[in-house]
């Protein structure tokens, strides 16, 4: 029961699903509480990328077959369905994290930029790119196969929640404690909510690389991660640590590395990887 109360405060924390009245009271808050649910972080992604891959298929099944746009249009509703699930929670969080590295090279000033809540050039065009690129990647998978394209939406949402907790285990929290929600969080990640991340990604990898084939799960699981390490090394270079933002932008780009993986698994990439894997 603990474990569950942590993962709906893990859900209260990340999505708009309302956890209130007698159910919100059950659940409890604290600091402690807060940081416990960081274990189930990837269970939150399974919830959104569910709606993701109902809302993809829904529209695939009522939008007209055979049309050139169709996989587009699901794509971009699925997408949505995402941004009003999880109020654009970890876009916000890439569009503050480019803005404030991309506005200044002191730390001190680009935290300080990263804590303005309004947006800039840098970080409109973060976002923007970054919504084009996961719907058009989507829309691509789709093209090819609809049970492809959800099995990565489900994995997708939940492994890219799997690498920021790695992030938040090697690097310190330099954000302002006094109003940082995320520094419960930063002060400690155990190896047991480590496990219970582990415990929460691997089904969803299964079930992609069972249904789709080991050489899309590879793809996409070696883009992913590539692509959180690399923000991973640009928080440490240029604030020396993280930021709530910066886990936000790291799931983003996870993310986006994830639906590249799988799409490249479609070309010549994925062909000579599957004759080297044979």
């Amino acid at each position: 029961m603990q474990a569950l109360r942590h993962f709906l405060l893990a859900v209260q924390f990340f999505t708009r699903i309302p956890i209130s009245g007698k159910l919100g009271d059950w659940v409890g808050y604290s600091p402690e509480m807060l940081r416990a649910s960081a274990g189930h972080f990837p269970g939150v992604g399974w919830i959104v990328g569910l709606v993701a891959a109902g809302v993809l298929a829904a529209s695939s099944l009522l939008l007209p077959a055979g049309n050139g746009y169709s996989p587009l249009v699901a794509a971009v509703l699925s997408t949505l369905a995402t941004v009003l699930l999880t109020g654009c929670f970890h876009e916000d969080g890439l569009s503050d994290v480019v803005d404030g590295l991309g506005g200044s090279h002191q730390r001190e000033r680009a935290l300080e930029i990263m804590k303005d809540s309004r947006i800039g050039a840098y970080g409109a065009m973060a976002m923007v790119l970054a919504i084009l690129s996961k719907t058009a990647l989507i829309a691509l998978l789709a093209s090819h196969s609809l049970a492809l394209a959800m099995a990565s939406l489900v994995a997708a949402h939940v492994i890219a929640r799997l690498w920021p907790m790695f992030v938040v285990r090697s690097l310190p929290h330099v954000g302002d404690s006094a109003t940082s929600k995320s520094k419960p969080l930063a002060a400690f990640i155990s190896r047991q909510g480590l496990v219970c991340c582990l415990a929460w990604s691997l089904p969803a990898a299964l079930l992609l690389g069972l249904t789709q084939g080991w050489v899309v799960l590879l793809l996409a699981l070696v883009l992913s991660a590539a692509a959180a390490l690399w923000m991973r090394q640009w928080l440490q270079r240029r604030l020396q640590g993280f930021t709530g933002d910066g886990l936000g932008a790291a799931e983003q780009v996870s993310e986006m590395g994830f639906y590249l993986g799988a799409a490249l698994s479609l070309g010549p990439i994925g062909t000579l990887l599957a004759q080297a894997l044979v």
